[in-house]
């Protein structure tokens, strides 16, 4: 075992990075003489990949593995539109079985393994696991893709409060469940008042979409401005929302809905402080809503939004209807059919009559792993935090140093990024490529204690920058010893250039 373990990591050591990195062990298990043999290394080469993670990534191929007695298994996932026909290898001579396949650096994707043609399974030798409303997916992360802290449950902040609800509607001839979020330190009596927003699949985004936490986090980490949510749960969603029941469900929502919000609890009843949103054909509804309804709803949020029924309804009203005021922000994923096609074209359309839109195009798929990782980017959009002034008052002082992840991300050409810090320090913000070379200076002075924000631009005249698409790293440097770590304070996140 231990020499076949040691050719193995005389291999992968070559060149971590390469791409063939994978074939040369495959070529390897290839050249032994009996089963024995290449069964052996076999199992050594799954105790090294395992220490680097599973699907094993070499250059830009992901590859899937898997050990066991089958006659066939194949893999269904995102990038195959979750038809079983990736048919992997097996290793001639042992129960090993392969799949290599170029992905994008930053591409995150579900994925399941089917055993002789109808026994679905999770990857066994993969621990990341993404719940859709079908049950859990295998997790494939492509290195550059960033993981989405704001979806973790955090036991040292501050939590809002969840209360339930039940609505009749007159429109439908229904009852609607809800579930409504009130931020900390909500008080009925108080005079303050929140922006609101509205969750279609309200209970999926809960569960699913780990909204609840999404919001927690953004408030706690002075992103958000603290809001009220709204999570309707749907009867009858595909007909409710893209079928015979829309236009009673828009006028639920509307007529009855908002006012028994407004009435019950601390809304600002503005319809530039509220947003509505939705996945897929809960995008639908949600455009449907907004734009037959934009006195109500000034905001309008499109996870994916599937526009194409009753023959592109809601898309031919938006693009051959006159420009209201609303604000879009819209994401999708490059893996999902045609609905990319239909999404840029759409985007295009709101760029050119000047909506206000914020959008991101991500290397993923139909699924709840691209919607929970950008309901932040809805949240961010429409109610951003506005820092107050850092003085005498001490509850405004931030109780520790904090660098933010860039938004939006990825970006063409401008980001925001924001830090907090505890004390005065100099502090410096600095943007490097990969290799570690040094391409922008944002900040390089002294500043007081506070929450801070900067706009980065790949187009700044001021910079003179026209950086190629790829990932970058921005570092904040603060030179004050903290007493919390007992050293000077630094942090670094990925950020990535789309063009």
């Amino acid at each position: 075992m231990k020499l076949y373990l040691t050719v193995l990591l005389m291999i992968f050591n070559v060149s971590i990075y390469s791409q063939n990195q994978f074939q040369q062990f495959i070529n390897y298990v290839n050249s032994l003489p009996d089963p024995a043999s290449k069964q052996t290394a076999v199992d050594s080469f799954i105790v090294y990949a395992r220490t680097q993670g599973i699907p094993f990534i070499t250059g830009d191929s992901a590859n899937f593995i898997y050990r066991g007695n089958v006659s066939l298994i194949s893999i269904a996932g995102d990038f195959n539109g979750w038809t079983p026909n990736w048919n992997m290898i097996n290793l001639s001579g042992t129960n090993f079985w392969y799949y290599s396949k170029v992905f994008e650096s930053d591409a995150r994707l579900d994925y399941k393994f089917v055993r002789n043609g109808n026994d679905w399974i999770l990857d066994p030798e993969n621990p990341r696991q993404v719940i859709g409303g079908f049950g859990p997916n295998s997790e494939l992360a492509m290195p550059d893709y960033v993981q989405p802290w704001e979806i973790n449950y955090r036991s040292n902040i501050s939590h809002g409060t969840i209360v339930n609800r039940t609505i009749y509607s007159t429109n439908v001839g229904a009852y609607y469940q809800l579930k409504i979020y009130l931020p900390p330190g909500y008080d009925s009596t108080s005079t303050e008042r929140y922006p609101t927003v509205y969750f279609q699949d309200g209970f999926e985004y809960i569960t699913l979409g780990n909204a609840v936490n999404v919001i927690d986090n953004l408030i706690d980490s002075n992103k958000i401005n603290p809001v009220i949510a709204v999570f309707v749960k749907p009867n009858n969603r595909n007909e409710e929302y893209a079928g015979s029941l829309r236009v009673n469900y828009r006028l639920f929502f509307v007529n009855e809905l908002v006012p028994y919000i407004d009435s019950n609890f601390k809304t600002i009843p503005s319809a530039e402080k509220r947003l509505v949103l939705g996945d897929s054909f809960g995008g639908n509804i949600s455009a449907l809503i907004s734009y037959n309804h934009p006195e109500i709803f000034g905001y309008c949020g499109l996870h994916s939004g599937a526009l194409w029924p009753n023959n592109y309804e809601a898309y031919n009203l938006i693009v051959n209807g006159p420009v209201k005021n609303i604000k879009w922000c819209s994401v999708w994923g490059t893996y999902e059919g045609s609905l990319p096609s239909n999404m840029r074209n759409f985007r295009d359309f709101l760029l050119q009559n000047n909506y206000q839109l914020n959008w991101e195009e991500r290397h993923e798929g139909h699924s709840w792993g691209l919607w929970r990782a950008t309901t932040d980017n809805m949240l961010l959009f429409f109610s951003p935090f506005e820092p107050n002034s850092v003085g005498s008052n001490n509850e405004n002082i931030p109780d520790d140093f904090f660098l933010y992840q860039n938004f939006p991300n990825p970006f063409n050409p401008s980001t925001k990024i924001s830090w907090r810090s505890s004390v005065g320090s100099w502090q410096t913000l600095k943007i490097f490529d990969v290799l570690g070379n040094e391409v922008a200076t944002l900040v390089n002075e002294y500043r007081e204690a506070g929450i801070y924000e900067v706009e980065f631009s790949n187009a700044d005249t001021e910079q003179a920058l026209s950086l190629p698409s790829g990932v970058y790293i921005y570092k904040l440097t603060a030179d004050s010893p903290l007493s919390s770590l007992g050293q000077n304070f630094v942090s670094s996140k990925k950020m990535i250039i789309i063009k």
